[in-house]
């Protein structure tokens, strides 16, 4: 009788084991709250598309959302997250001006219609900076209101003189990329030949053949230094055509450009060099790169001329106010990536409308990644 205490002992403490044991493994596993949620989202990749809807007569289309778009990453469908319109998400245009000796005929032409195309398309939220193009970029004004980026527009005057094209559209989208505000709908337009010959990409490459053949010594008359900078020039014209799409990629901008020399542009081979670099630069970000067919305004004949200066001026009217309508048109469209590809990788897009119906679309056509 003196051990039954011990035995009921040992029952009771077995009882507390278990009793503790099994309120251990019932408690429910705790959900994930929403800072995990947020978490999981932010580790993902925000991948903004600027698209233009036009109908079949380049109107604008409106009151697209969501389900309209379809976007197609590296063959694989996203769920599109949010669609934000023009109508309520602010425009950012660098307006881009070539002030050198290759496209003054028309110059000042161009630059009362431009003037006119930002009264129209600007609204109050909307900013305009303005760049010229010359032998080396130069700011004129930042994110100004329609009235004060008209005035100056109004102020930039031709100079004449060598074109770094290619560092001005770089500098152009970094300034949009760096100032523009998040969510912002980013665009560049550049009235320019595309042809350049001093950006410091081109002159180091000339500045190395003119070395090459110097320190080589061929012969004391140099016969194969045109060639040889001719080559060095082509190699480096490429090598930064790549680097301003990459640029043009990263701060989600827009390229639009229109070519004042016209069809006159097939004449030698920088010139067509030139309308491909800004065809290239469209077609790869969602924009249009416009190629007038103007007619002569330098002839001998007066009278000819100034009918031509009226044609020539109802054609830029006609192409800015398309380009309006395309601005007017677009949309971001946006969605969450969870992919996981290398830094600097250039990732194909392809969005397409849900229901066409003989609706155009234009949009960018990848994307590089980003830390």
């Amino acid at each position: 009788m003196k051990k039954l205490p011990h035995i009921f002992g040992i029952v009771l403490s077995l009882g507390v084991l278990f009793t503790t044991s099994f309120s251990q493994t019932s408690t429910p596993t705790p959900k994930p709250s929403s800072s995990e949620d947020e978490e999981i989202k932010i580790d993902s990749r925000l991948v903004v598309i600027p698209v233009s809807v036009t109908d079949p007569a380049g109107n604008p289309v409106t009151n697209l959302g969501k389900r309209d778009f379809n976007v197609v990453e590296e063959g694989r469908r996203q769920e599109v997250d949010n669609v934000g319109n023009a109508d309520t998400v602010p425009l950012e245009i660098a307006l881009l001006f070539d002030v050198s000796g290759s496209t003054d005929a028309m110059f000042k032409f161009q630059q009362d219609t431009a003037a006119k195309f930002l009264q129209d398309v600007m609204k109050p939220i909307d900013r305009a900076t303005i760049f010229t193009i010359g032998m080396k970029p130069n700011l004129v004004s930042g994110r100004e209101e329609a009235a004060k980026a008209v005035d100056s527009v109004q102020s930039v005057t031709p100079t004449k003189g060598a074109t770094a094209f290619f560092d001005t559209i770089r500098e152009a989208a970094d300034f949009l990329r760096m100032n523009a505000p998040q969510g912002s709908r980013r665009v560049l337009v550049v009235i320019s030949d595309g042809e350049d010959n001093y950006s410091i990409g081109i002159q180091r490459a000339q500045f190395s053949a003119e070395r090459q053949v110097a320190d080589n010594r061929p012969d004391p008359e140099y016969k194969r230094l045109n060639e040889v900078i001719k080559k060095a020039q082509e190699k480096a014209k490429n090598s930064e055509r790549s680097k301003v799409l990459k640029s043009l990629q990263d701060a989600d901008v827009v390229h639009y450009s229109i070519n004042p020399a016209g069809s006159s542009y097939q004449l030698n081979q920088i010139s067509v060099f030139g309308q491909e670099n800004m065809q290239q630069f469209s077609v790869q970000t969602g924009g249009t790169a416009f190629l007038p067919k103007f007619l002569p305004i330098d002839t001998k004949d007066t009278l000819m001329n100034s009918g031509n200066m009226k044609r020539n001026a109802a054609t830029l009217e006609t192409i800015f106010r398309q380009l309006a309508n395309e601005l007017r048109a677009q949309y971001l469209v946006q969605y969450y990536s969870d992919a996981e590809y290398p830094e600097g990788r250039f990732v194909k897009l392809n969005v397409t409308l849900a229901n066409p119906g003989g609706n155009k679309l234009r949009a960018r056509q990848g994307y590089y990644v980003k830390d």
